[in-house]
């Protein structure tokens, strides 16, 4: 972001109540602090705080620090310190580019050559600039993932909601790596225990870290998981809400979302229980020809009408811009969410499915098993 300081002068001028922040590159920016000296409330962190999820080396540090369960690490600064590690931990083995790279700096290698190729072209080759300047080399956790929203107020924590996303571009879970093609709220490898234990031996802990090192965490914690058979891991933290998950997640919620963030960003939610529907949700995701690698921009959609029409159906726009005329065209890699609330996962499948048949553009493509998971347990 490259004026912080016009959504600070914004922020005053409307007397805003509330400043919600969304993307990751404003919190690294500093925008919370800012608009909090600034004297606004506001849902998200500060850039110090921020660091768990703009710096992996950060977070993994933090994490051993405070004794939260997360996988077997080296944090390195070399090419010979990163395969060096990547012969300690054995294949497979997961590189991690320390800083933020739009999703696509963490490599799950499953050869020695994959992981070396992977340390090269970020250290070497400066795929990701400076991000990969430094790596964070892990053991490969083994179990089924999870995502776990919390919301932190600075001393409290409250959870929110579970989600399982499908981060493969392919059904079955083939193919590369995305930012996320689909998924289904809540994830029913998170039971009332286990809830428990997440917030008891991850959250709390993250929230009394940072209150410790005088930087209270205020906004949602958003914590990938590795359910292992030891226990919770944590593969990685996310300081925002991110997608697809926050789109099924938002949706099983009762209640005032709006009074529920000020009471986050204000420091109030001693005591408070976020109630939920006892309903499912399911978000599909359309994406264009060639994602997660190039792809085209520019195709008219069609049919958002009709799908938006559906009983409990919705779409959510991500890659898309609109026209003079009024037309909706492709304008990203993943381009729109149908996103589906129903009584069952079951019930949300058919419908997000019965919105993606009403929609169309040239290239488009989908998985066809979102919330098969939920099925299958």
């Amino acid at each position: 972001m490259q004026h912080p300081e016009g959504v600070v002068a914004l922020a005053k001028r409307l007397d805003a109540d509330l400043v919600v922040i969304g993307p990751e590159q404003p919190l690294a920016d500093g925008l919370a602090d800012q608009l909090k000296a600034a004297g606004r409330a506001v849902m998200g962190p500060t850039a110090a705080c921020a660091c768990l999820e703009t710096s992996k080396a950060f977070a993994k540090e933090f994490m051993a620090a405070h004794g939260i369960p997360t996988a077997r690490f080296h944090v390195c600064r070399s090419t010979a310190e990163a395969v060096a590690a990547i012969d300690e931990f054995g294949i497979p083995v997961v590189v991690k580019a320390d800083g933020l790279a739009a999703g696509k700096g963490v490599v799950v290698a499953m050869t020695r050559h994959e992981a070396v190729e992977a340390v090269e072209a970020a250290m070497e080759l400066h795929r990701f600039g400076r991000a990969g300047d430094v790596l964070v080399v892990e053991e490969c956790l083994v179990g089924v993932e999870a995502s776990f929203f919390a919301l932190c107020d600075g001393e409290h924590a409250v959870y929110l909601g579970s989600a399982q996303d499908h981060k493969r571009v392919f059904d079955h879970d083939r193919g590369p790596n995305t930012g996320g093609m689909g998924a289904f709220s809540p994830s029913p490898l998170i039971d009332d225990a286990m809830r428990e234990r997440v917030m008891r031996e991850i959250v709390q802990p993250v929230v009394d870290g940072m209150r410790a090192a005088g930087d209270p965490y205020t906004g949602v914690l958003f914590v990938g998981l590795m359910l292992t058979a030891s226990g919770p891991k944590v593969i990685e933290f996310n300081v925002r809400f991110g997608d697809p998950e926050t789109q099924v997640v938002l949706p099983l919620l009762r209640g005032d979302l709006g009074e529920l963030l000020l009471r986050t960003a204000t420091g109030r939610l001693g005591g408070h229980v976020v109630e939920r529907t006892g309903g499912a949700a399911v978000a599909v995701v359309l994406a264009s020809g060639g994602y997660p690698g190039t792809f085209k921009r520019g195709h008219l959609i069609s049919g958002m009408a009709e799908a938006d029409a559906l009983p409990g159906v919705h779409v959510i726009h991500a890659g898309t811009t609109r026209t003079s005329s009024g037309d909706v065209l492709t304008d990203g890699g993943r381009v729109l969410a149908v996103v589906a609330e129903a009584t069952d996962v079951a019930a949300a499948i058919g419908q997000a499915y019965n919105g993606v048949s009403c929609l169309d553009f040239e290239g488009m493509h989908y998985r066809h098993d979102i919330g098969r998971r939920a099925l299958e347990r």
